[in-house]
């Protein structure tokens, strides 16, 4: 069961990580174009503003994986998506070229006319990013329920490796020299493009077919176990547009309060002092410290996957605590040595006093896999029980407490980006309590008809 559980996790640790070094490679070439910290800045608040979007479509994951059974399940399913992408789209449309935009970015952020015009073009190049998105997380869940965790690592590893050669192709080029706001733009766009080429390509090798019989995916299990052990065949329920929405809308208000995290942190600290810097530091560390704990977050994916094979969790929960001490120690490792400053001075290419600054929030980052760990254990019983629903306090829970902390810590002589991550780790400590919290209240039994 554990090298099931190994094999399984696996291909998606690696790729999380390679997904986390090629961010790397994208901050250390905005790090050598002209204006570095101001295109940092620019982009980080543009990018906080996408992922937010793109954060709440990310779940159609989950969603395909537990909804989807034949032809007509996946146009239901489908349909939402479009819905979800289309809805987004709009709203990054008033983003870029309305006075909304002006409003929310130039006033609310407080930042100069310039630093907000470079961030509503970004804005603008990335208006169909939460659309492609959205579908390639759909049909990469059909891959997961397939158990075909390696054609969803391999896309991830094309996507990366498009976008670290994109950087090096278009840096030295004079029109990214001229305007440096295209280099990340356009490394992003060649990930998420070729990512969704290949997952196209694997859902119509290895998951159309089965779709088309009507039948289960392999490795799909029809029925589980209850707490006594005794099997319990679950009949599939119709699926209806009602349905999807009402098992999708926890995950994506939950989602996406915590992709809204960091636009809400970026809001406070751009009104700083050090406002243009801080927010240079939060989009360097943001993305040097997800490398050792992101990949936590697809543990998940395990439950609702093995629900057959470990029905009451047990061996589940042991793999999960593994993991989360081995996120933590490499945490440790990197941040509290100095290790830290080979990988922001050596590999990303900041100067010495811009990787001081970095330090103490990455040293609050390494404390993070132990609430992440907790965290996604518990989405992944929500998702196998289809209790969604459990998890829609936490997320309102999470930003009360970032908005709290933040403003309190600003009575203090902190940096901006040390302010930021003491909040958002308040956050997640919060959320975690609350997920738990909720989930122990109305206890389903695995296995159990829905």
């Amino acid at each position: 069961m554990y090298r099931s559980l190994f094999w399984f996790l696996l291909p998606l640790v690696i790729t999380e990580l390679i997904y986390e070094l090629g961010i790397q490679v994208i901050n250390g070439g905005i790090a050598r174009v002209p204006r570095p910290t101001e295109t940092l800045a620019a982009y980080g608040i543009a990018w906080g503003l996408t992922s937010f979007l793109t954060g709440t479509v990310s779940q159609t994951r989950q969603m395909s994986m537990v909804l989807v059974r034949d032809r007509a399940t996946f146009h239901t399913v489908f349909r939402c998506v479009a819905g979800f992408g289309g809805t987004h789209f709009l709203i990054l449309v008033s983003l870029a070229f309305t006075p909304v935009g002006l409003w929310v970015i130039d006033e609310l952020h407080a930042v100069d006319p310039i630093l907000g015009g470079t961030v509503r073009r970004a804005l603008g190049f990335l208006l169909p990013i939460p659309l492609i998105v959205g579908i390639t997380r759909f049909l990469s869940g059909l891959l997961l329920r397939a158990r075909r965790t390696d054609i969803v690592s391999y896309a991830m590893m094309a996507g990366i490796s498009m976008s670290v050669l994109s950087v090096f192709l278009f840096l030295p080029t004079p029109a990214v020299q001229t305007d440096p706001i295209l280099l990340p733009v356009v490394a992003t766009y060649c990930g998420v493009l070729t990512e969704l080429a290949v997952i196209i390509y694997g859902y119509r090798r290895f998951v159309r077919r089965s779709l088309h019989r009507g039948g289960a995916a392999e490795g799909e299990q029809a029925a589980g176990q209850d707490a006594g052990g005794e099997t319990v065949t679950r009949r599939p329920l119709p699926l209806t547009a009602a349905y999807v929405l009402r098992f999708y809308w926890p995950l994506a208000i939950t989602i996406g309060i915590q992709a809204l995290s960091r636009p809400i942190i970026n809001l406070f600290v751009a009104r700083g002092t050090d406002g243009t810097e801080s927010l240079a530091v939060l989009t360097i560390v943001y993305a040097l410290a997800h490398l050792p704990y992101g990949w936590l977050n697809e543990l998940k994916n395990l439950p609702p996957a093995f629900q057959r094979q470990d029905p009451d969790g047990r061996i589940i929960r042991r793999f999960t605590a593994v993991c989360g001490m081995i996120s933590f120690a490499s945490m440790a490792l990197m941040f509290w040595t100095p290790v830290r400053f080979f990988l922001l001075e050596t590999l990303i290419g900041v100067d010495h006093d811009f990787a001081v600054r970095c330090t103490v929030p990455l040293i609050i980052f390494s404390f993070f896999p132990l609430a992440v760990t907790v965290r996604s254990y518990l989405h992944g019983i929500a998702l196998r029980d289809h209790r969604t629903s459990a998890i829609a306090p936490s997320g309102p829970a999470r930003a009360g407490a970032i908005v709290i902390v933040v403003n309190v810590l600003a009575l203090f002589d902190l940096h901006g980006a040390i302010r930021g991550v003491a909040a958002l780790y308040s956050g997640f400590v919060t959320e975690t309590i609350v997920v738990r919290w909720r989930m122990g209240r109305s206890r389903v039994k695995p296995g159990s008809q829905r």
